[in-house]
């Protein structure tokens, strides 16, 4: 069975400018990796899945975070730039995208070899979705230069945590 790559949040909501959570000029430069690699994998047969932060307006996250992705605004929406890949788009409302959604259900029906996981934020929906995928025993690998954070030091914290921690193949050189 081919790779199941999952896209961790490549909302506008995250990647666009003007939004309450805009991550930064290093979501902008890993976009064209991603569209490369999504082009790669999908001509080796390799399956996509984008995962979109989506809330309800009065989600209890907004207590830490502030309001964003919220249902029925453009903010859960993927971005333009990777749009022609997102044929499997599942919603999601927790860090990991497998919490209250049917990721697990897709991975098992997929059978991937391996998982890679892509997109944003390294520290957090990237790290917890690893962590359940290794959880369930997956192969997993997270491209470095493929996945950015809003602060450095927690994107190379994220790398070490993912790779020595959780055992998940960490390639390439780190975005940023």
């Amino acid at each position: 069975m081919a790779n199941v790559i999952l896209v961790a949040d490549m909302v506008r909501g995250f990647c666009e400018e003007g939004h309450n959570l805009y991550v930064g000029p290093t979501i902008r430069e890993i976009i064209p990796r991603i569209q490369k690699l999504l082009s790669e994998e999908k001509a080796k047969g390799s399956h996509i899945i984008f995962l979109c932060d989506t809330h309800d307006p009065d989600d209890l996250e907004f207590q830490m975070f502030p309001p964003h992705c919220i249902r029925g605004s453009e903010e859960p929406e993927v971005i333009p730039e990777l749009q022609e890949f997102a044929d499997e788009i599942i919603p999601k409302r927790r860090y990991s995208a497998f919490y209250e959604t049917n990721l697990d259900e897709r991975l098992k029906e997929l059978k991937p070899d391996k998982i890679i996981v892509v997109g944003d934020c390294t520290n957090i929906c990237v790290l917890y979705t690893v962590n359940d995928a290794r959880s369930r025993d997956y192969a997993v690998e997270v491209p470095a230069d493929c996945v950015a954070t809003f602060d450095s030091d927690a994107h190379k914290f994220a790398l070490h945590q993912l790779k020595t921690v959780l055992g998940a193949e960490v390639t390439g050189t780190p975005a940023g």
